[in-house]
């Protein structure tokens, strides 16, 4: 036997006694021969990848076939190996599995791509769900060996691992593997926080270590004395599922991590009962936190006993309670238990009784086959990936899956994209009920819609529904039908909030300026931007903001017209004290200014540009504004530092954190302990619950910058610091 292979048959042996090694033997050779002159990016022989792919699988437990297939998925894509040489060797079902991953692989990612490589996805486990717990394994093996690659294939690797194939492990309750790819995924994609949450969770461990060992302890006891044989352990938290809760929950980090998860194993259904009456008994539980699912499963086949009581110290307590049998399925999910072998057809094909029980898989088909736009499908596929469900009924008896608050529209556009677009009453439990009211567990819905060839959805419902799918088939709807009105709508807003601001509308809705934002805001051009904000996906005033800072804020935008050649008033003059630590060549008398756009400060190149009526502006030299300015040669100036003691500069710094209550409180104590006089602050939280300040603060030395932005580094939740100077 092959020594290589010793590992991975010590593990299949643990699962499958009965599996046929020689054949898995003969893949391996089969694949080394084949891959014997390739090698991995890092430097490593190729045969490592479906060797490191088949041992994954070895430990979820799939079958031999499917270990076989693993071996050999990249053969007929990468090698002169055919598929009809594979079938000849291997048999028709390793065939179909080989054929299936290549499939997958051949297609490019891209939107439409991406969209088209799910939906291909979907249709390879409709035949055969194996083809997808490969594709997995082989992702999960690419993400854990992701250094080597370029930046952006990082990065975009990355994000389809976070928006698809995470969801989709999740979905198949394979969470051993969801979890290492969203932590593999989180800390490529953002490698500042996932830093932050691992050095924040390190810093709390032994305290909690100290907390969960005492919980564990009490619950063995009381469940040995109630003669209930458990094994009691506690539940690892992943980074990437704490930053989730800290977005979706909205509370602090030390809320979330406090809170201790245990799980309790034991042997049979009735113990899981009797194991949580005997924890009930000893702590009191938290009232609406309770959820059975092992007598209604999730989607995903996952069941358990999810409860929430309050342990020693008053501190809460999340217990899960399940059976061995649960436990596998709940971290190993399909890939463990589906039973191939045992049905088979007499045609030979694997016919799996499980895929017709798990009505999340037959629904997708169904909208595989309704949607011939594969980004429709993306998205209906990526809202039925939500986790929170109601289950409400149609009036024939159907159950309908929908994300928690949703409404009758939701049931509607689930139903099929065309009752969406015509309903115009809904009648739950009998009873005429308003189209925003909420659905709850086992309503039965009833959808009235319109005759009419004109009717179409309203643009208010986009406040109330709750489903992806609903929300895009509606925003879908305005787009294609009253995209021209939209771009209009947004010109004219736009140029409304720039006259009541007093900007100038042709110097800045003309130009570069407008194309950059909207590339920034990742529209594919000014007239997409312009729909954005006349569908009311953006706001008129949020743009306008945006566009002037990109100018460096309100004075920057007007000194650029300034120095464009219009002529402006002076506005005051400067302090007759100060002092702005530049000297101009051959004038020193000259009246002399710092540019607001890129706040420049010794030790910057800097460059000076003659203004009318302001004097002489410094800018740095890769200042965004210098660019314009060197159309005019005649009017710069050559400039040099020279600071004396009363010299002041303006700083402007960055401050990314992960946002938390008084996290603003802290960040200012600290700067205001550095001794910086604060001239100006402005704090946004985006929807991920990443807090971005900028503070603007006067300076004497500006030496002295590096200790300001390593103290503000050093506050609780903050993951980078930077001096910005564009």
């Amino acid at each position: 036997m092959n020594p290589v292979l010793e590992p991975l048959f010590k593990t299949v042996r643990a699962s499958h006694p009965k599996a046929d090694l020689r054949l898995i033997e003969r893949a391996y050779d089969v694949a080394a021969f084949h891959h014997r002159d390739q090698k991995r990016k890092s430097g490593d022989p190729y045969i490592t990848h479906p060797l490191a792919v088949a041992t994954i699988l070895a430990e979820l437990g799939t079958d031999d076939e499917t270990l076989c297939a693993a071996l050999l998925h990249d053969t007929v894509e990468d090698t002169a190996y055919s598929l009809d040489e594979l079938r000849a060797d291997f048999g028709e079902n390793i065939g179909l599995l080989v054929d299936g991953v290549t499939k997958l692989d051949k297609v490019k990612f891209g939107d439409a791509a991406q969209a088209e490589t799910v939906r291909k996805m979907v249709v390879a486990m409709s035949r055969d769900i194996r083809v997808l717990v490969i594709k997995l394994a082989d992702r999960l093996h690419n993400m854990r060996t992701m250094r080597y690659m370029p930046e952006h294939k990082r990065q975009q690797k990355s994000r389809e691992t976070l928006e698809i194939f995470a969801p989709l492990a999740h979905r198949l309750g394979m969470n051993t593997i969801k979890w290492e790819l969203e932590d593999l995924a989180f800390a490529m994609l953002y490698p500042k926080r996932y830093d932050e949450i691992a050095r924040m969770v390190s810093e709390r461990a032994p305290r909690r270590d100290v907390f969960l060992q005492e919980v564990i302890e009490n619950v063995g006891a009381d469940l040995r004395e109630s003669k209930i044989r458990a094994t009691v352990k506690g539940r690892p938290k992943h980074y990437y599922s704490i930053y989730q809760k800290m977005i979706a929950r909205g509370v602090a980090f030390d809320d979330i991590y406090d809170l201790v998860g245990i799980r309790v194993l034991v042997d049979t259904v009735r113990d899981c009962y009797a194991a949580l009456g005997t924890i009930h008994a000893r702590w009191n539980p938290v009232p609406g936190r309770f959820k059975d699912y092992i007598a209604m499963p999730k989607f995903n086949m996952y069941q358990s006993l999810h409860t929430t009581v309050i342990g020693p110290e008053g501190k809460p307590v999340e217990l899960q309670i399940r059976t061995r049998a649960m436990h596998n399925r709940a971290e190993y999910g399909v890939a463990a238990h589906w039973k191939y072998k045992e049905e088979m057809t007499a045609a030979g094909s694997a016919k799996v009784k499980e895929v017709n029980d798990m009505a999340w898989l037959r629904q997708l088909l169904d909208w595989q086959k309704e949607t011939s736009d594969p980004g429709e499908f993306l998205e209906s596929l990526r809202f039925d990936l939500s986790v929170s469900e109601v289950f409400v009924f149609t009036p024939r008896g159907q159950v309908v899956a929908l994300p928690d608050g949703a409404t009758p529209v939701d049931f509607a556009y689930a139903v099929h994209t065309e009752v969406g677009h015509r309903c115009i009453g809904a009648r739950v439990n009998g009873r005429l009920v308003p189209l925003e009211s909420r659905l709850g567990n086992g309503d039965t819905v009833e959808i009235f819609t319109s005759k009419s060839p004109d009717a179409g959805p309203s643009r208010d419902w986009l406040k109330f529904v709750k489903s992806g799918r609903a929300r895009n088939k509606i925003r879908q709807w305005f787009s294609k039908e009253r995209r021209e009105t939209a771009i209009e709508a947004g010109k004219e807003a736009i140029g409304r909030a720039m006259r009541k601001q007093g900007l100038p509308l042709q110097r800045l809705m003309s130009g570069e300026a407008l194309l950059a934002l909207a590339r920034d805001l990742r529209y594919p051009d000014v007239s997409a931007l312009y729909a954005a904000v006349g569908e009311g996906h953006i706001a008129a005033q949020s743009v306008v903001q945006k566009l002037v800072q990109a100018l460096g804020g309100v004075e920057g935008a007007e000194e650029d017209i300034a120095e464009a050649a219009v002529v402006t008033r002076l506005k005051g003059r400067p302090r007759a004290n100060s002092h702005a630590g530049v000297n101009v060549a051959g004038d020193p008398d000259v009246w002399v200014r710092l540019s607001r756009c890129c706040t420049p400060v010794p030790g910057d190149e800097i460059i000076g540009f003659v203004t009318r009526g302001h004097g002489v502006s410094v800018h740095r030299v890769d200042c965004a504004n210098v660019g314009q300015l060197r159309s005019q040669p005649d009017r710069l100036v050559a400039v040099a530092w020279s600071p004396g003691d009363d010299s002041v500069f303006l700083v402007a710094i960055q401050v990314e954190a992960l946002d938390r209550p008084r996290l603003l409180s802290d960040v200012t104590r600290t700067l205001s302990d550095q001794h910086v006089n604060i001239l100006s602050a402005s704090v946004t939280t985006s929807r991920d619950r990443v807090a971005v300040s900028k503070f603007t603060f006067e300076m004497g030395d500006p030496k002295h910058l590096g200790h300001v932005l390593k103290a503000v580094r050093n506050i609780q939740g903050v993951y980078d610091v930077y001096r910005v100077t564009s």
